[in-house]
């Protein structure tokens, strides 16, 4: 078995066809295609956190949101930029959501992507320390973050306060059991992965890896996985931890699926360069069912993974979503033994 869930970006535009609009489009829709992936069966609504972009940022507002109106599905981030965020305030965020949610918050989080604008951490007021970078940066607010939400007292209590304290130092308030096993962070390399494994958070792994070593994705996806099971075995932690990975993939089934993504033909991977990084792109698959089933069969990645996010097209409306998630779920996931 495999939990399966959906990854959206979250986009919005006025561009011909777009079903997505406006900011208020991409909030309510995202709910509402949570609330229709929860009843089609499916495991889990992920949303991408993106700055200075006409795509979802501050997801805790959205997560809590779905949290309240759903009941079984879990609720998660492919991720949040640790640069950009105050640890202290994320988590009591994530505390709240995940109290609303019933304990369903999955929060994928990382050192951030290529942005919109350059060095956009610096206007939420965060600069890395002189002779660190932005990725140490991202690290150490992590490392505060991970911290906090394990409950520990850490602040001075005020000799007069407004309301009586408990004795001892405070924690920051509210506490959610059990959310610190059920932080992930986005890795893109093997050396990241294994780094994941020894904090003791599980692992998140994209269509994008910011390294090459010749191999196709998935192998070198695989190998990463491999790595990160290796090194949280060695670390000895007390709990079992989960990967997921993300991939666009599309099960032609009718006219609309065909117009969409019958381009015929197969995808391979592609390599690039991303800040003078060469990196591999995962393929997307688009196929007719039984074909798509013996393509997925090969990917190596996805067998070593529980968790596969199927990255969606949200600009085409909550009911073309659902139908997509739906159509994986009936036609494809069975016969791979994912359900």
């Amino acid at each position: 078995m495999k939990k399966i869930g959906f990854l959206s970006f979250g986009h919005w535009s006025e561009s011909p066809g777009s079903q997505v609009r406006s900011a208020s489009d991409t909030l309510l829709q995202s709910i509402d295609l949570a609330v229709a992936a929860e009843e089609l069966g499916a495991d889990g609504a992920y949303f991408r956190v993106h700055h200075f972009a006409r795509q979802l940022a501050s997801p805790f507002p959205l997560l809590s949101a779905i949290g309240a109106k759903t009941s079984r599905i879990e609720i998660g981030t492919g991720v949040i930029d640790m640069r950009y965020e105050n640890p202290l305030y994320m988590a009591e965020d994530a505390g709240a959501a995940d109290l609303i949610a019933g304990g369903r918050l999955q929060l994928g989080i990382s050192r951030g992507s290529p942005e919109q604008v350059i060095d956009g951490y610096q206007y939420f007021g965060y600069v890395p320390p002189k002779g660190s970078t932005d990725a140490d940066m991202a690290r150490q607010h992590t490392e505060v973050f991970l911290r906090v939400i394990e409950g520990g007292g850490f602040a001075r209590p005020n000799p007069r306060p407004m309301f009586p304290n408990p004795p001892g130092l405070l924690p920051v308030e509210p506490q959610s059991p059990g959310l610190r096993d059920r932080i992930w962070w986005g890795a893109g390399t093997r050396a990241t992965a294994e780094w994941t494994a020894q904090q003791g958070m599980n692992l998140m792994s994209s269509t994008l890896l910011t390294e090459d070593t010749g191999v196709p994705f998935h192998q070198l996806q695989a190998e990463q996985i491999h790595r990160f099971r290796k090194t949280w075995a060695d670390a000895g932690h007390p709990h079992e931890p989960r990967v997921s990975v993300s991939r666009s993939i599309f099960a032609l089934v009718d006219d609309r699926d065909r117009a969409y993504f019958g381009r015929g033909g197969e995808e391979s991977d592609q390599v690039g360069v991303i800040d003078n990084t060469v990196a591999r792109f995962g393929r997307s698959y688009a196929d007719e069912p039984d074909k798509l089933i013996e393509q997925l069969r090969e990917d190596e990645a996805i067998a070593a993974a529980d968790t596969l996010l199927l990255t969606v097209p949200n600009q085409l409306g909550v009911d073309y979503n659902a139908h997509v998630i739906e159509s994986i779920l009936t036609h494809v996931a069975p016969a791979l033994g994912w359900r």
